[in-house]
């Protein structure tokens, strides 16, 4: 199954996003959360763990995407 093609600045930000988003979700759930809200720490450090795996899920769709080429049945043939 091929999975459409995205432009690798929209994947770069969505890999940004979900990373920052997921090492924060951790840290506070490791570290802040005990003080604060002992019986949230488990959700809240799952909920960085999920987004730390859909970070390394676009890591994987930038490295392994292939160039988007222009479709060729669209484009003017050129007269002799």
């Amino acid at each position: 199954m091929r999975i459409k093609y995205i432009s690798p600045l929209r994947v770069k930000v969505l890999m940004i996003m979900f990373f920052g988003t997921g090492i924060m979700g951790m840290i506070m759930g490791i570290f802040v959360a005990p003080t604060q809200l002992p019986a949230m720490t488990l959700i809240i450090t799952l909920m960085g763990v999920v987004n730390f795996g859909l970070g390394a899920f676009f890591t994987f769709i930038f490295l392994t995407q292939l160039p988007n080429t222009p479709d060729k049945r669209k484009r003017k043939k050129k007269d002799i």
